[in-house]
């Protein structure tokens, strides 16, 4: 029985996880950052937390025996993505990343696209704006240097501490977002902005679709660079890469 890890956290991860679970020929287990508090049940093992670096997870695939490695984490987790590939050449096993492709601007949008989530503050200007911030918990303190903005945060869990601006609105929620949702969800707090991530997938798109029919700007932060291994754009891609023969 060959033995497979995915670095996980995204649907993708979760539908592979889903594809992969049933078969008697693979014992697959999920790895999981541990940032979201209640993630979506899967029907393989679920290990969360970290490694320790590169080193860390070369040790846990020897350890673990484990045949092939699956980095399907979050296009902005480049950190984790540059471990999995120098443990994976460490360890001397295949790797292949699943990475749902980034949005391309379409006519109608208007986006200013920024390379990381502090140059936002700076996009968003000095004059006080409302702004929809589509961002990890972790991402927010930036925007504590421009309290003259209202923020409408949307996170899957609550935002702890909040943010010490004077005026912050926040609403909980997974995806997908339909872009009609979204698009009265930003009439109703009358969103001047949005500040988002070039995440990719449909999940999270009607943000992007709302903003470009009622005219909205986006700041859009570009995806970082990542290591030159193979990738796929599909749980099923990725699953048919199980299934051929090894390569590194």
């Amino acid at each position: 029985m060959r033995r497979i890890l995915i670095l996980g956290g995204t649907t993708e991860a979760r539908r592979l996880a889903e594809r992969l679970g049933g078969r008697d020929d693979l014992a697959v287990t999920l790895s999981l950052a541990g940032r979201t508090l209640a993630p979506v049940a899967v029907p393989v093992p679920v290990r969360v937390g970290g490694f320790g670096g590169a080193d860390g997870l070369a040790a846990y695939l020897r350890a673990e025996g484990i045949a092939r490695l699956i980095d399907a984490t979050h296009p902005f987790a480049a950190r984790i993505s540059r471990n999995a590939a120098v443990a994976a050449a460490d360890a001397r096993i295949p790797i292949l990343v699943l990475r749902r492709p980034a949005w391309e601007r379409v006519p109608g949008d208007r986006w200013t696209e920024i390379e990381a989530v502090a140059d936002a503050v700076a996009a968003l200007g000095p004059e006080p704006r409302r702004v929809f911030l589509a961002l990890g918990r972790q991402e927010l303190a930036p925007f504590e240097a421009a309290p003259q903005h209202f923020y409408l945060v949307r996170s899957v869990d609550p935002v702890e501490p909040p943010l010490t601006v004077p005026r912050a609105t926040y609403v909980l929620g997974r995806g997908p977002f339909a872009e009609d949702d979204d698009r009265r969800l930003f009439e109703a707090h009358g969103i001047e902005a949005i500040v988002a991530k070039n995440s990719g997938g449909a999940a999270t798109y009607g943000k992007i679709a709302a903003a470009r029919r009622l005219g909205l700007p986006v700041i859009l932060v570009r995806r970082p660079a990542v290591p030159a291994v193979p990738s796929v754009e599909t749980p099923e891609a990725a699953a048919a890469w199980i299934d051929a023969p090894a390569a590194l």
